[in-house]
């Protein structure tokens, strides 16, 4: 018996593009906290929240018309759901990355990747491989050290401790969200997913900013395009990802975003990076490159064929 070769090669390109697709999301989501933090001290989270919506669909509208794609999907009802949990938990994070330093909102958000594998395996029957187990481990430990380094540095405590479990639940419902998009990934478009996003986000945001908004001054506007802009890119990114790769796999790769947001908050915003700090961004990274190296986790999970 002799194995196919090229069916292998196949599955490990297919691999790469995925790794590609979600590293690159996790650089944009990363960019995308910078504009957040810098507009979260004067301008109305549902206000950040809808600018976001407005610049997403504008664009996806757009790329689907170039693409001749119908916008409204299939499973209309997942679709739907998965908007309404997406728009939550944008929510809770912009609500984070205003209250907490951004090192320790990115941090607190990355505790989604458990979350996912396991809704994953429980929802969707995903298996969960050795090798992608010692990623998340490795990845909380990380998240863990850095933690305790902040807790040190005081930071967690000069804000409340609703800010922290607001995280806490945002990085559920991120998990929730990437479970439906998993789902979604197995027979609608990748930009019919993200498409749903701003039809249900819009709605919900406009009454607040109706009620509550700020006229946005001088770099602001460059701020409030760059988290439309840059959500776009991470969302289109992480969508492909996930048809590519299983969600244990691709969850564990954007751990990345956290060294990011790290790098960040020290050059940006005078956050100190202390031995805990840097201990703790080695192990996620260590997770992301197992997690990289694992090349069997292709969503289909199919044994190459044999002659």
């Amino acid at each position: 018996m002799k194995k196919d070769w090229s069916f292998s090669l196949e599955r490990n390109s297919e691999t790469a593009k995925g790794c590609r697709f979600l590293l690159s999301s996790a650089f944009a989501f990363s960019l995308m906290t910078i504009c957040v933090k810098s507009l979260a001290s004067r301008i109305p989270v549902a206000e950040i929240v809808l600018t976001r919506g407005v610049i997403s669909l504008v664009i996806t509208r757009f790329m689907l018309r170039k693409e001749g794609i119908s916008p409204w999907g299939k499973n209309r009802i997942l679709l739907l759901i998965r908007g309404l949990i997406g728009t939550a938990a944008l929510f809770c994070i912009f609500e984070a990355l205003a209250a907490l330093p951004l090192a320790s909102a990115t941090i607190i958000q990355y505790t989604y990747p458990t979350f996912t594998a396991i809704g994953a395996w429980v929802l969707l029957g995903e298996k969960i491989r050795s090798r992608i187990i010692l990623a998340i481990l490795l990845g909380w430990v990380g998240i863990s050290l850095v933690v305790k380094a902040v807790e040190t540095e005081t930071y967690l405590n000069k804000v409340p401790t609703v800010s922290i479990i607001i995280a806490l639940i945002g990085a559920i419902l991120t998990a929730l969200a990437y479970v439906c998009v998993r789902k979604l990934s197995n027979n609608e478009h990748p930009l019919v997913i993200v498409h749903y996003f701003p039809l249900v986000s819009i709605p919900i945001t406009l009454p607040f900013v109706l009620a509550n908004g700020v006229m946005p001054l001088g770099i602001e506007w460059i701020w409030l395009l760059g988290v439309g802009i840059l959500t776009q890119l991470g969302q289109v990114y992480i969508t492909k990802g996930l048809s590519l790769l299983t969600a244990s796999h691709a969850t564990s790769i954007s751990y990345a975003q956290v060294l990011f947001a790290t790098i960040w908050g020290a050059l940006l915003f005078s956050e100190p990076i202390s031995n805990g700090i840097i201990i703790g961004g080695l192990c996620i990274l260590g997770s992301t490159i197992i997690s990289l190296s694992s090349k069997t986790d292709l969503k289909t999970d199919l044994i190459p064929k044999t002659d």
